[in-house]
């Protein structure tokens, strides 16, 4: 008999993870966080909790990493939406389906039985960053930049001029863009200020055939408004030069290679100065973006048929106000000023400079992409002026100042640890940096002290969680919506067909 008792009360000490995760299973604030917990028996120490907030790119590659270097880690992922994976879904354009299959990966971390994902969570909103560094010993911020840099010049507020993100989260099927309805069809030019990656993205899809996009996952209601778009010109405008555009060479030599599209560049902005040609000594990236550029419009000069559409690069011309059209609310020019280049004496950088020479670019729709701005929470460390949160190593600093201090258990990563820079993989290298120091901050006693009380980790979060009634989603309720899409995808011969509003999301998550 004592030998049973004995046997029954081991079983019991195994099962106790299980038993707490059952009792979550399910979709509301008492839902289920996937699997058992692994890596550590319950009569060791105390797991070391830690909380990644953000699903993106730079929270998967975070939660992977901490998974794999701590085998008594047990890691929770939160989400402000009810799908996971951030700017792989919602940011990455329909028409790469290559770069979204880093998804896979992410998946395989979210399968892990000491790793759980609480979509439909607002940091902020349901759960406070000082609620979270109470129940976690390592908190790490991994939210990106949800909001966009301003230009602060006149007429800034007209209808027809939005934000890149915006606009790509529009045709990515954001649930928060679902409505937008950019005008499409009211004018025959479209004026994108920029030219990075993401100003690329965004003039492809206006100009890219529409029978290609129709194969992609693509949002339907964007879909039907690019066919019936009266677009045929987009201007791409930039401060600098060719020399100096931003973007890569793989994006620049997609778009060059566009069906029935005649790219138009002025042969005297393909001038180059030795300042110019040093910095293509410097950087192979940029001398292959400007032999791009100078092939296409050498090959482009005498093409001229009246069924093309026209992609334009304006180079050395800057913004300087919007000007309303005939109605007085919707946009109808831009003012440009030309610009020239001149080297910065601290910098030693080319940076453009006004010249007082002014012209207006007529067009009906403008999207600005001059860059994504990150927004702080209550309780964290924030440097407006470069819209980063101050830190270390991916350690949170409580200012950008000598005499700063760390922020015990607080970290960061991604476009809030460097600011809005890079591509998806970039996210893997400054995952690794913050992870290290998690890793030695730990193993120095600094997260974990004795004398520390209790951190309750996923159980804590539940508690919270249900106390509030905040209703989650696990990543057993992505998986629902994930089968729902693609099943809907079938049907139109596309990957997926994107479920694009809150109410939609939520509803197929507890089916």
């Amino acid at each position: 008999m004592a030998r049973g008792l004995r046997l029954l009360s081991r079983a019991v000490v195994r099962l106790r993870p299980l038993l707490v995760q059952g009792l979550t299973r399910g979709f509301s604030a008492s839902a289920t966080v996937q699997g058992p917990t692994r890596g550590f028996s319950a009569s060791a120490t105390e797991p070391l909790h830690v909380c990644v907030v953000g699903s993106g790119p730079a929270g998967f590659y975070t939660a992977d990493r901490m998974l794999k270097g701590h085998e008594g880690a047990q890691v929770d992922i939160i989400d402000r939406l009810p799908t996971p994976f951030g700017l792989v879904r919602s940011g990455v354009a329909p028409d790469h389906p290559e770069t979204k299959i880093v998804v896979n990966q992410f998946s395989r971390v979210a399968a892990n039985g000491r790793c759980s994902f609480f979509g439909n969570v607002t940091l902020g909103r349901d759960v406070s960053l000082s609620e979270l560094r109470e129940t976690y010993h390592a908190v790490v911020l991994a939210y990106g930049a949800e909001s966009d840099r301003s230009l602060g010049i006149p007429g800034e507020d007209l209808k027809g001029i939005h934000s890149a993100r915006e606009f790509v989260w529009w045709y990515n099927g954001h649930p928060d863009m679902c409505d937008l309805s950019p005008d499409l069809k009211n004018t025959q030019s479209a004026i994108v200020l920029g030219q990075g990656n993401v100003a690329l993205d965004v003039a492809r899809i206006l100009l890219r055939c529409k029978t290609e996009l129709a194969t992609t996952d693509i949002a339907d209601y964007a879909l039907d408004a690019l066919c019936g778009s009266t677009i045929r010109n987009v201007y791409l405008v930039g401060r600098r030069g060719p020399v100096q555009a931003a973007c890569t060479a793989k994006e620049l030599r997609e778009i060059l290679g566009l069906k029935n599209v005649r790219v138009c560049i002025k042969e005297a902005d393909l001038a180059t100065s030795p300042a110019d040609e040093e910095e293509m000594r410097s950087s192979r990236i940029q001398r292959r973006v400007y032999e791009l550029l100078s092939k296409a419009a050498s090959a482009h000069r005498d093409n001229n048929r009246n069924d093309q559409k026209e992609l334009h690069f304006v180079f050395f011309r800057r913004p300087t106000r919007f000007i309303p059209s005939e109605n007085g609310s919707t946009v109808g020019a831009v003012e440009l000023e030309k610009t020239a280049l001149k080297v910065d004496e601290v910098t030693g950088k080319q940076v453009a400079v006004g010249t007082g020479e002014f012209e207006d670019l007529k067009c009906g729709l403008v999207l600005k992409s001059i860059g994504y701005k990150s927004l702080p929470v209550q309780g964290l460390p924030f440097d407006k002026i470069r819209g980063v949160v101050p830190n270390l190593r991916g350690r949170v600093m409580s200012s950008e100042s000598e005499t700063a201090t760390v922020e015990t258990g607080l970290y960061v990563v991604g476009w809030l640890k460097r600011g809005p820079t890079g591509i998806v993989a970039t996210n893997l290298h400054c995952a690794e940096e913050t992870v290290a120091s998690i890793l030695e901050d730990d193993a120095k006693g600094v997260l974990r002290a004795p004398s520390d009380s209790k951190k309750h980790g996923r159980t804590g979060l539940v508690e919270i969680l249900e106390q509030k009634n905040v209703r989650f989603v696990p990543f057993s309720g992505w998986e629902k919506i994930d089968s729902k899409e693609k099943m809907a995808g079938q049907l139109r011969n596309k990957p997926r067909e994107k479920i694009t509003t809150w109410g939609g999301l939520q509803e197929a998550a507890n089916e």
